[in-house]
Formats: structure tokens, C-alpha cells, sequence
């Protein structure tokens, strides 16, 4: 998607409102702490506002503000680690909302903590290619890995999710919870 280059924020504002839910759903994700998550969102587009003449003449805005996002989480995730503190899940309701005529928010909830039991780069690269459907080749761009690297984290990290999510009911692929398509 080309955003407007024109006006005073050359299509930052426009960049924003189409990307920012995308951008969030990978930071839970990635993070599986709304309140952590938002902040992540926030910095990412704070440092792509700073840079947004170079970021949106770029081929994909979104790239460069995803790659930026994962080094945040990457960043917070070893600054934990080097303290001893264990990341958890919160801000995610107990039950599933009786609204919810599909019931997934349950998965969804066990996804994202299973999600949390991986290692970070293992969860980076399970995230990046479901739920942004990225291929092989693109991951390994944004992570600055290479493609079999990418392929080995990818059947790890799924053998990982299939071992930890509990039910018959779970999806094939982590994807299907997120309302993806692979």
C-alpha cells in the first residue's frame, strides 16, 4: 500500500491509521502484554516518525516499522532476561466473552501464552510468518537471519506450540487462532 507523500506529514498520519492495529497485534504477540504492547506500538512509530522522509520513499513503510518493532521486543526481552524477570501474559480476559459467537478468545489467550514459553527469536519468527504471512525468505530479511534458519526456528518453534496447546480443538497452525490464512 503507497501512502500520500504530500502535506505536512507526507502521509505519516494516513501510515497510522491503516497500520497501527497490525503493528499492535504483532507486538501482543510478540510481547502478549496489552499495556507493553501499546507502548512498543508507540515507540516503533515514534522512530519511524523521526526518519518518515526515509521510511516513505522506502518499498514498504510497514517493513521498516515491523523490523523496528520486533528489535524492541527483542531489546525488552533481553533486558528482562539479563534481570530474572519471566514476561507474562496479562490484560487478556480469564473467560471468553459470551459475545464472542466464534470462541476463540480462549485459544487466542493459550496461543499467546504458549507464544511466551518460546524464545524469543523462535517466537519472532512464528509471528512474523503467520500472522504478517510473510514467507521464509522475507522473516529472514526482517531478522537479519537466513532462510534455513528461519525454516529450522519455524518447525521448532510449531512443534514447541503444538506440544504446549492443549485440546482437539486446537488449530493446524497458530495462524487460524489470529484469523490468518496460512
Amino acid at each position: 500500500m503507497r501512502f500520500r507523500r504530500s502535506g505536512p506529514d507526507n502521509g505519516f498520519t494516513e501510515f497510522v491509521a491503516h497500520r497501527s492495529g497490525a503493528l499492535f497485534r504483532t507486538a501482543y504477540a510478540l510481547t502478549g502484554d496489552v499495556h507493553v504492547a501499546e507502548d512498543l506500538v508507540q515507540e516503533a512509530l515514534e522512530r519511524a516518525c523521526r526518519q518518515w522522509r526515509k521510511v516513505a520513499v522506502a518499498d514498504s513503510p510497514e517493513a521498516y516499522v515491523r523490523k523496528v518493532l520486533v528489535n524492541l521486543a527483542n531489546d525488552r526481552w533481553r533486558r528482562l532476561s539479563r534481570r530474572g524477570e519471566r514476561p507474562g501474559l496479562s490484560g487478556v480476559p480469564e473467560m471468553a466473552d459470551p459475545r464472542d459467537r466464534f470462541g476463540q478468545v480462549d485459544l487466542r489467550a493459550e496461543l499467546i501464552e504458549a507464544l511466551l514459553g518460546l524464545p524469543m527469536g523462535m517466537r519472532s519468527v512464528v509471528v512474523l510468518y503467520y500472522l504478517h504471512d510473510l514467507d521464509a525468505r522475507q522473516v529472514a530479511d526482517v531478522l537479519d537471519i537466513s532462510s534455513s534458519a528461519v525454516r529450522s526456528q519455524l518447525a521448532r518453534g510449531l512443534a514447541k506450540l503444538r506440544d504446549s496447546v492443549s485440546g482437539a480443538q486446537a488449530p493446524h497452525t497458530p495462524s487460524a487462532a489470529f484469523g490468518g490464512t496460512k
